[in-house]
Order: C-alpha cells, then sequence, then structure tokens
C-alpha cells in the first residue's frame, strides 16, 4: 500500500536521528505509521487524537459540502463535535505536554487536522490558519524555536 511505502520512506528520511520523544495518536493509523517508520513504542496520547467531527464522523469534505456548501472545519467546526477553540485548546495542550517532559528533538505521528492545528499553536497564530496548510500523509513537518521565537522550519515535505 502507498501510505505503507510512505512510513517507510519517512522512517529511512529519519533513521540515525535522536529523538528525545516519540508520541502518537491512539488510533492505529496513527501508531501503526510510527511503526512503519521505525518507531514501535510512541507514548500514546489522546490529546493527539484526531479531531472530534460529531454528525460529520465517517463522511468525505465532498460529502459535508453537500449539505453544507460553505463548512471549513476551522473556522466552523463540528456539529455535535469539536469546535475550532477546542481543537486549538487541545493542540496547545498536547505542545505544553511535550514541551515540558522533553528537552530537545519530539517526534509526534497523529492526524491531519490535529497535526495541522499544532503547527498553528506553535506559532501562536489563529486556528483559522490552519486551512491554509496542505498536510500529506506520512511527510515531515519541522518546528522549532528561531532567534525570532517559534517557527514552522519545514512543512509538507517528503
Amino acid at each position: 500500500m502507498r501510505g505503507e511505502q510512505n512510513a517507510r520512506d519517512l522512517g529511512q528520511r529519519l533513521k540515525g536521528i535522536h529523538f528525545d520523544a516519540v508520541y502518537s495518536s491512539p488510533m492505529q493509523r496513527a501508531w501503526r505509521t510510527a511503526e512503519l517508520a521505525g518507531f514501535a513504542e510512541p507514548q500514546l496520547s489522546q490529546l493527539l487524537r484526531e479531531v472530534n467531527y460529531g454528525r460529520y464522523e465517517g463522511l468525505t469534505s465532498p460529502q459535508i459540502h453537500d449539505s453544507d456548501p460553505d463548512w471549513e472545519l476551522f473556522r466552523d467546526g463540528c456539529p455535535g463535535g469539536e469546535t475550532p477553540a477546542q481543537i486549538y485548546a487541545r493542540a496547545d495542550k498536547f505542545l505544553e505536554l511535550a514541551t515540558q517532559r522533553a528537552e530537545g528533538r519530539v517526534l509526534v505521528f497523529a492526524h491531519g487536522h490535529i497535526l495541522r492545528a499544532i503547527a498553528v499553536a506553535w506559532i501562536k497564530a489563529a486556528i483559522t490558519v490552519g486551512a491554509g496548510l496542505q498536510l500529506d500523509v506520512a511527510t515531515l513537518n519541522i518546528l522549532r524555536d528561531a532567534d525570532r521565537g517559534r517557527v514552522v522550519a519545514l512543512w509538507n515535505a517528503r
């Protein structure tokens, strides 16, 4: 499968790099990606689970847009699920956890929407910025401290 190969390729790219902590969503597709990339025992965190889509759970974006053409997750949230503010707060809480527990490199395996929220929380941008970040499966993203503060140093790289 292409996704599994992407995860193995990511593992080759990360081979030899030391990480002070490795986290994963408890959902199978995330920890399986971690495993395929060579990180068989990540710390599981509920903070990294995918967004709660409420009544939209299981629907594709085109299906949602059939009934709500203007819907955008990071602006509107999900009926019966998480609001944009809740998504941002969870992302921020994960960043607090990760930065308190590890002072070096932290590796995270999770899902597209929560990872985009983590990136915007890292740079203290509005959650709506997440809508403008494309994020493909098993890509490399680097968030780091720089002389001018927190930056997104690399995004959506293969």
